[in-house]
């Protein structure tokens, strides 16, 4: 998944979250957000980040539910 993909969903996985906008490991980024290094929810065992709250500290403009 590109940046520009994920700025244009609402929430993305927590593996995806680290890569994208930090850089990190699949283990690394689980270990971030159980610290609370960035906002995640949890939907039954399912754990998602939401992207507004991420690129709004980044400085990044999300895209989600805007026409192509």
């Amino acid at each position: 998944m590109t940046l520009e993909e994920a700025l244009r969903r609402p929430t993305i996985s927590v593996p995806e979250a680290g890569e994208l906008f930090f850089g990190l490991s699949r283990n690394g980024a689980y270990e971030a957000a159980a610290r609370g290094d960035f906002e995640t929810i949890r939907i039954g065992k399912k754990i998602v980040v939401p992207v507004a709250p991420i690129a709004a500290k980044l400085g990044l403009q999300t895209t989600f539910g805007r026409a192509a």
